[in-house]
């Protein structure tokens, strides 16, 4: 149906419904088998390890709305880090230099995938696996040229590196609660990427094109555009946790990263975002990403063997896809007559 010259489709009310009744369900099951699952450090724990999911799971979710899939989201986040500190390394700069030159170069490759996928319509799996393949090998060889082993220098003595540390790795303790600043930003992107996604034409467009690409393209909405916008929110969020690893740790494993994508994937999944596209929410993803760090750091608390961590996470992802496809299905149905 067309209204106005632009598509309109009936679009199944609050999808991230089965992760929140996920999310309480896992909270008040580590509440019992884990006593110190609810002490404020271990809060804060299961809540950083969200937000590290979290703040990828954003773009992700929304380039999954619109039809497609990042593959190299993973190592990107390593190649954004790596840059930064190899550019600051080697000119001998500021560390704002090289986080502004990571922030091109992560931009570049997230609108290099959507100009690719734009001209040849390959599909996003192919680009973005060849994207994937190019940059694990290119942070291994890049990386050992450059300062000679598989890890970049230290420059954590270097200009510019205590406001870099400040914006993308303080943190702030209250009542032993500790609260770092990829919280901040999960948050701020969770409420921008809904804002857009509900809010805006945008929005619209994202939903239009993960629906029917044909019919949008029809109508006037600028797919190839459309997509590669998303894939540059990709990029820039894969920047932001990039700075985060290197002004935490000073320096970073080049082979870090890989294995992440799929992840950010599956907490999409897990907060309502559909294969197929078309469907999903953002608030939904960081529901997903609350019930992977509850998850992780959960069994840890309870002391279980953390090899079962990947098991629940697969019957999580499973049952998470069966029912948000059993949900669409019944709302594009409608009430019954």
């Amino acid at each position: 149906m067309v209204t106005d010259g632009r598509p309109v489709r009936r679009r199944p009310p609050r999808p991230e419904l089965g992760a929140v009744l996920a999310a309480v369900a896992v909270f008040l099951f580590f509440c019992v088998a884990a006593s110190s699952f609810l002490r404020a450090s271990s809060i804060g724990t299961v809540l950083y390890a969200a937000s590290t999911i979290g703040i990828m799971a954003v773009p992700v979710a929304l380039l999954m709305i619109g039809g497609e899939f990042d593959l190299s989201a993973g190592v990107l986040v390593t190649t954004a880090a790596l840059t930064s500190s190899m550019v600051s390394y080697r000119l001998t700069a500021v560390t704002w230099v090289g986080v502004l030159v990571s922030l091109a170069v992560a931009l570049a490759i997230g609108g290099f995938n959507g100009w690719v996928l734009g001209r040849t319509r390959l599909p996003s799996f192919i680009v973005t696996l060849g994207t994937f393949l190019m940059l694990t090998g290119a942070n291994l060889g890049v990386t050992k040229l450059v300062s000679g082993t598989v890890s970049t220098k230290p420059i954590g003595d270097m200009q510019g590196f205590a406001s870099c540390h400040w914006l993308f790795a303080s943190e702030f303790t209250v009542g032993g609660l500790t609260v770092k600043a990829t919280v901040w930003w999960w948050l701020g992107l969770v409420g921008l990427g809904s804002w857009v996604l509900l809010r805006t034409r945008f929005g619209n467009w994202i939903f239009a094109v993960g629906g029917d690409p044909a019919a949008a393209r029809a109508v006037g909405v600028p797919v190839a555009r459309t997509k590669t916008c998303l894939y540059l929110g990709v990029g820039f969020c894969a920047w932001v946790l990039g700075q985060h690893l290197l002004f935490s740790f000073d320096t970073v494993q080049s082979g870090e990263g890989v294995g992440n994508e799929l992840i950010y994937i599956v907490a999409a999944v897990i907060g309502g975002c559909l294969i197929t596209g078309g469907y999903g929410s953002v608030a939904g993803s960081a529901l997903g990403a609350l019930i992977f760090g509850m998850t992780s750091k959960g069994i840890v608390y309870a002391q279980w063997d953390p090899d079962w961590f990947k098991f629940f996470l697969g019957a999580m992802l499973l049952l998470a896809a069966l029912l948000n496809s059993w949900v669409k299905r019944r709302a594009e149905r409608g009430p019954a007559r």
